[in-house]
């Protein structure tokens, strides 16, 4: 089961990575040309908002049975976690700054609901989903991914 989740979570990362680069790229678009905000706008954000939602939840799913997720703390001490790179990466970084990438995102999104103006919405996710990006990219562990 734990090489299922761990196989299905890296797919789907390709997946939620292109979603969310379409939704940033399309709003810096949008902002730039200063276009009307319209339904396809909205759909393409909200693809990006569910492909990393459902990325968190396979990803909480994996930290808990994987051999080298949660138990490692129990098993190893968090100690020795954090004097180790790749656990360091793996165990906490990872995990810590993706929940708060998702959490940009996620506001993001909040946000957009309450603005009228269409380079006002454009603009909230350009700099929320921009940011949620960059920390995402920022703690991919790569060396496993490739």
């Amino acid at each position: 089961m734990y090489e299922f989740i761990q196989k299905f979570h890296s797919g789907w990362a390709y997946l939620a990575l292109l979603l969310l680069v379409v939704a940033v790229v399309n709003s810096f678009i949008g902002m730039s040309s200063k276009k009307e905000f319209a339904s396809k706008d909205r759909k393409i954000a909200l693809f990006g908002l569910i492909g990393t939602h459902t990325q968190l939840l396979i990803g909480l799913i994996l930290y808990f049975v994987s051999p080298n997720g949660f138990s490692a703390i129990g098993s190893l001490g968090m100690g020795e976690v954090m004097k180790n790179a790749a656990l360091r990466l793996t165990i906490v970084e990872h995990p810590l700054i993706n929940i708060i990438a998702i959490t940009l995102i996620t506001i993001g999104w909040s946000k957009h609901k309450k603005i009228t103006d269409s380079v006002a919405k454009f603009k909230t996710f350009s700099i929320f989903y921009g940011l949620g990006l960059l920390l995402i990219l920022s703690r991919i562990p790569w060396s496993m991914w490739f």
